[in-house]
């Protein structure tokens, strides 16, 4: 089953934040997972042809993920996700930004703050993603790199995975 409800974003230049909302029709357990899963995140993160490639995972509080968009020719570009708070099955706050191999953030990216909500709906789930920044340059230098189109690329390959996996 497909949703009908694609990825819908939205720019709000006077707060410096993105707000992408995703409603799946799989159960809010599943989408959980593919979202707190390192085997899981590293089959649909990363836009086609990129692919995620996680290094490390703890997913706690104060932990955080450090991985690798690789492209089709092995470049690698690393990110770090630092977990601030977590609510199981309704919430994932954390710090997102480009890195080293070593999870060292890069002072030269802009760094985001992350608020991930889950929401059960009739027959499926609604993830609404909240990216707040610094700074508008942050913000438009994420979205001049391809924010939009590569993360709704990601969300389908996700919508992919969970009608075919029974997660």
């Amino acid at each position: 089953m497909t949703s009908n409800l694609k990825t819908r974003i939205s720019k709000n230049l006077e707060e410096k934040s993105i707000l992408v909302t995703r409603t799946f029709n799989a159960p809010l357990p599943s989408v959980w997972r593919a979202y707190t899963e390192s085997d899981l995140l590293d089959q649909w993160w990363g836009p086609e042809p990129w692919r995620a490639e996680t290094k490390f995972m703890d997913f706690s509080e104060g932990g955080h993920w450090l991985y690798a968009m690789v492209g089709p020719d092995g470049t690698r570009h690393w990110a770090r996700m630092n977990y601030k708070a977590i609510v199981p099955q309704r919430t994932i706050e954390g710090e997102d930004g480009f890195c080293d191999e070593d999870g060292h953030l890069n002072p030269d990216m802009p760094v985001n703050q992350w608020v991930n909500q889950f929401v059960e709906t009739d027959g499926g789930t609604r993830v609404e993603h909240t990216l707040t920044f610094e700074t508008l340059e942050g913000l438009q230098a994420i979205v001049d790199m391809g924010f939009e189109t590569g993360f709704s690329i990601g969300l389908d390959q996700l919508e992919a995975l969970l009608s075919k996996q029974n997660l």
